[in-house]
């Protein structure tokens, strides 16, 4: 009975997987249809068509590398790289046989050089060469990938000297902005410290000149102080004259004088009064 169980537990396993292996099959050979069927088209110019075509292969099995392989170069004609780029690895993976993970990896690079990713594109050449190394055409892309990448490195390592010394030139630049902001500011300190000493040397003879004046002062008020006023001079200074002033005796003397010569002038006059006077003849009748 158990053997009966077995056999036809066994029967109904080959069954199952012959026909999944004949829906497979199946499959796969509706994708490969459906990929000619797009090769057809994009050979007629007929992009989008071609592109759903080739994602319905792509959808309908995934042992057909040819169908992703075959778009991706159709997304590399019209310049989509990214889009080239996943449909080349996609195809790379599903690949079985060497040749054609040779030429999804090759192309792949190809991808990397046009986006100048040359550390990529050297890595994908590479792939390339462990699945095909008799390839000269991969040997020398992947030759020509190393020169732009080292290429490449030379000019970043430049770059990076040239930032490097812009940035010391910035720093050095700075440094010497702020030495001669504290040479100047030492220096306008220093002025100022001259100008305090300046002002406190004018201040010091303008004490000086102040402490002369007020010795002036003190002595000039002393002398003053030490003449006597003109009420306190004695009786005798007061008496004498002053120069070109008559004495009171000269000023009588001066006036008797013109009174007599007064005198004289008018007893002359009258004199003449007198003798000028015509006498009247009286008429004899």
């Amino acid at each position: 009975m158990r053997n009966i169980v077995f056999i036809l537990f066994f029967i109904g396993f080959v069954s199952f997987a012959q026909e999944e292996e004949k829906e497979r099959e199946q499959a796969l050979n509706e994708s490969k249809n459906l990929t000619w069927e797009a090769n057809k088209e994009l050979s007629e110019d007929n992009f989008i068509d071609a592109e759903v075509d080739y994602r319905k292969a792509i959808a309908k099995s995934d042992e057909n590398s040819a169908a992703p392989y075959n778009l991706a170069n159709a997304y590399y004609a019209k310049e989509t790289y990214s889009e080239a780029f996943g449909r080349y690895k996609q195809a790379g993976e599903l690949a079985t046989d060497k040749a054609d993970k040779h030429r999804a990896y090759h192309n792949m690079g190809n991808v990397f050089m046009k986006r100048k990713d040359y550390q990529k594109a050297v890595e994908a050449y590479k792939e390339a060469l462990r699945n095909d190394p008799k390839d000269e055409e991969t040997r020398y892309n992947l030759a020509l990938a190393k020169k732009m990448l080292e290429k490449e490195q030379e000019q970043n390592d430049q770059n990076q000297d040239n930032k490097d010394q812009e940035d010391k030139n910035e720093d050095n630049k700075d440094e010497n902005e702020d030495k001669k902001d504290g040479d100047n500011k030492e220096e306008n300190q220093d002025q100022d410290k001259k100008d305090e000493g300046d002002k406190g040397d004018e201040g010091d003879k303008n004490e000086e000149q102040k402490d002369e004046n007020k010795e002036g002062e003190g002595d000039e008020k002393e002398e003053q102080k030490k003449q006597p006023e003109e009420g306190d001079k004695p009786q005798e200074q007061q008496q004498q004259p002053r120069p070109n002033q008559l004495s009171k005796q000269q000023v009588q003397n001066l006036l008797e004088a013109m009174q007599n010569e007064e005198k004289k002038v008018q007893e002359k006059i009258d004199a003449q009064k007198v003798k000028g006077v015509k006498v009247k003849n009286e008429k004899d009748w």
